[in-house]
């Protein structure tokens, strides 16, 4: 599980930039969990994965996951309970090398790596085997550069990367938002087949409001640093776009009106 108390954070303390990027988040997630996390530019909800993921250390509040708190933790040693997938394709794999050394560096995140064989016959069959579970033709390919792959094809691998170790918690943020509407549906398809096959406790951020309903048992919104709804369940189900932007107005005060959530 993942409970988060109180968590806040301020960029540019006591000065004329001063940015309460989060405001006293409160969060609990059982495992198996899948939350959609929306809301304008600036709402905190990437700063909140920050937060979780350990990038910068929080002004106050604790991040416990699965048990162990790990608010004091630095952000390598924290990436033994975390998967994350970013928005950047570029980001999450190592470009010029090839598609079976990062799945090996992904399968040895954590363990003591000495001086033996870097892949073994077993696990080039286990990493073909992984690969044709994308339908991208990457299980033919295990010895091309990451970097000559498309956008869609490395976030895919990125992805399964993330998963490979089956994390306690993954983090996606705004995974599909710098691809093609074709590639990232296919790339939140699989998401969604990995995240559910795998039980996998999991937080994603987007900007695509019939997304956020669509994928996950529970939505969260987000708004000036805080949590404004929390909609779980059958009403989660029931939801539609205009449903969620009458919430939205109904529990911040104000209209939603961030042109990338409205051309979602």
């Amino acid at each position: 599980m993942l409970e988060l108390t109180n968590i806040r954070k301020t960029f540019n303390a006591n000065t004329i930039n001063e940015k309460i990027a989060l405001n006293g988040v409160s969060l609990h997630l059982e495992d198996g969990d899948f939350v959609t996390m929306i809301g304008g530019n600036g709402a905190g909800k990437s700063t909140l994965l920050n937060a979780i993921a350990g990038v910068w250390p929080i002004d106050e509040g604790s991040v416990v996951i699965d048990g162990e708190d790990v608010t004091k933790l630095s952000e390598h040693k924290r990436a033994n309970f975390l998967g994350r997938v970013f928005q950047d394709p570029m980001f999450g794999t190592a470009a010029t090398m090839q598609i079976i050394e990062n799945l090996a560096i992904a399968k040895r995140r954590g363990e003591f790596r000495g001086l033996k064989a870097s892949v073994t016959k077993a696990e080039k069959e286990e990493y073909r085997e992984l690969l044709a579970t994308l339908g991208l033709g990457l299980e033919n390919r295990l010895t091309a550069k990451v970097g000559l792959l498309s956008g869609g094809q490395r976030q895919a691998l990125t992805l399964l990367m993330a998963t490979l170790k089956k994390p306690k918690l993954l983090l996606l943020d705004e995974h599909t938002a710098a691809l093609d509407p074709r590639t990232a549906h296919k790339v939140l398809t699989l998401s969604d087949q990995i995240i559910r096959e795998n039980n996998l406790m999991t937080m994603m951020v987007t900007h695509n409001m019939k997304d956020a309903i669509a994928y996950g048992n529970r939505l969260i919104m987000m708004h000036e640093g805080k949590i404004i709804l929390d909609i779980k369940g059958e009403e989660k189900k029931n939801l539609t776009v205009r449903d969620l932007m009458d919430q939205f107005a109904k529990a911040s005060g104000d209209e939603l009106n961030s042109d990338k959530i409205l051309l979602s």
